[in-house]
């Protein structure tokens, strides 16, 4: 990938998909736009004065708590496209970030809207930083990927006709599942959960996917993973024993 650079009040970064992130289809996997997603994220913070270098300091840092992709046309291997990425101010206890991945064309093929907050990271409770209110302009006037924020994920109840397609797994969080936080990497939830589908179900493209971060989930843990439709959503759930840990809701 090329270097990310500032357009006005956007960040934008130069992608060749590459294949090691498309499917046997040869199209971009959903978890590969998150880390596409996830890199320019922290250089446009850093650039602004509020990345990990800045928070880690004071013991802090940036925790995705919610996500909404919405996948226009698959994007392929070998394309050439230009991720961009821009603030959105504060909503409450939440940062807002949207993204928007365009092809050589510039027509989007990939949008997304995410929800953040800031953590102690000595007591995981979320923090409200005066320094960091002070870094964003409440003036700033800027577009949307997808206006709406992301919503809490909430699994469909009724009987065995409205819901179908139970299926069960298990994953223990591992060295490759782990980020610089030490934790699981907010992409690799949802590696997990296109692995619990039916592989007649992930052979289709993704139009819209939900993702709600919970709890995070530390080496050696034991995730339970279910997995059950409606219609055509699906829905997975990340449980630590009793304790759901993160919700998937993907529409084919």
């Amino acid at each position: 990938m090329t270097p990310v650079r500032r357009e006005g009040y956007k960040f934008c970064q130069d992608i060749c998909i590459p294949c090691y992130d498309t499917d046997a289809k040869a199209n971009l996997k959903p978890a590969a736009f998150m880390d596409f997603a996830q890199e320019i994220a922290y250089w446009a913070a850093n650039d602004l004065g509020f990345g990990y270098d800045t928070l880690h300091v004071h013991h802090t840092a940036w925790v995705l708590t919610r996500m909404h992709i919405h996948f226009e046309e698959p994007l392929k291997w070998r394309e050439n496209v230009t991720l961009y990425t821009w603030h959105k101010g504060a909503s409450g206890l939440f940062y807002l970030r949207d993204f928007d991945l365009r092809d050589s064309r510039g027509i989007s093929r990939v949008k997304a809207t995410t929800s953040w907050v800031v953590i102690d990271e000595r007591t995981r409770r979320m923090v409200r930083p005066e320094d960091l209110d002070d870094l964003l302009d409440p003036e700033m006037k800027v577009d949307d990927a997808i206006a709406e924020p992301v919503q809490k994920i909430v699994l469909p109840k009724g009987d065995s006709r409205s819901v179908s397609g139970m299926t069960e797994g298990e994953h223990t969080v591992s060295y490759s599942d782990l980020d610089i936080n030490g934790h699981t990497n907010n992409s690799r939830y949802v590696v997990w959960a296109m692995d619990c589908l039916p592989k007649e179900v992930t052979g289709s493209p993704v139009k819209d996917l939900f993702i709600n971060f919970i709890k995070e989930t530390l080496p050696g843990e034991k995730v339970q993973l279910s997995a059950q439709s409606d219609g055509s959503t699906w829905y997975v759930e990340g449980k630590v024993g009793d304790r759901t840990c993160f919700l998937v809701k993907a529409v084919f």
